[in-house]
C-alpha cells in the first residue's frame, strides 16, 4: 500500500531537489556551493547572535522588523546563494556535467539539514514532525560525512593537471 505524502513532505522533498536540479541544470559547481554553505554556518555560529545588534546600528528603522531567524537564513544561505551566481556555467564538458549530481545531491541535502532547525517555529515544527524528516535527520552523520568526502574527492579532482592551463615555454 502506497502512503499519500503530506504536504509538509512536499515541501521537504522539494526543498532537497530543487537545489540538486538547478546546480546540475546551471552547470554550477556544487563543491564550492557546500563549501559556501558551511561558510555559512560558520557566520551563523559567530556572527549570528551579534547581527541584531549590527543592523540596528546600521538600519535602525528596520532592525525590529527582521527577526533572529531571518537573519541567521541570511547568513547561512548567502554565501551559498553568492557562490552559486559566481559559479554559474562554471561546470564544463559531459561528463563533469553529470558527475556534479554527486556533490549537488550532498549539497542540497546539507542545505536542508542546516536550513530547517533556522526556519520559523511553525514551519520548522510542521517539518519536523514529519517521518520523512525523521528519517533523513537520523541520518544526517552519514549524509554529511559521505557529502563532505564527495566533495573533498571531486575538489582534488578539479584542480588543473600539469600541462593545462597557460603553457610556458624556455627559450
Amino acid at each position: 500500500m502506497m502512503k499519500v505524502l503530506m504536504p509538509n513532505s512536499i515541501v521537504f522533498l522539494a526543498a532537497l531537489a530543487v537545489p540538486l536540479v538547478v546546480l546540475v541544470v546551471l552547470r554550477i559547481n556544487a563543491v564550492m556551493v557546500f563549501l559556501g554553505l558551511c561558510l555559512g554556518t560558520v557566520l551563523v555560529r559567530f556572527v549570528g547572535g551579534d547581527a541584531g545588534s549590527l543592523l540596528s546600528f546600521a538600519a535602525p528603522h528596520s532592525a525590529g522588523s527582521v527577526s533572529k531567524s531571518s537573519i541567521d537564513l541570511f547568513l547561512l544561505l548567502g554565501p551559498a546563494m553568492a557562490t552559486s551566481v559566481f559559479m554559474l556555467f562554471s561546470i564544463r564538458g559531459h561528463i563533469r556535467t553529470m558527475l556534479n549530481v554527486l556533490p549537488a545531491a550532498g549539497t542540497a541535502a546539507l542545505g536542508v539539514l542546516l536550513t530547517v532547525p533556522l526556519l520559523a517555529p511553525g514551519l520548522r515544527n510542521a517539518i519536523e514532525k514529519q517521518a520523512t524528516w525523521r528519517q533523513f535527520s537520523r541520518a544526517q552523520d552519514l549524509i554529511v560525512g559521505v557529502s563532505a568526502l564527495v566533495c573533498l574527492i571531486f575538489l582534488w579532482t578539479q584542480r588543473r593537471h600539469l600541462g593545462e592551463g597557460h603553457k610556458h615555454h624556455r627559450r
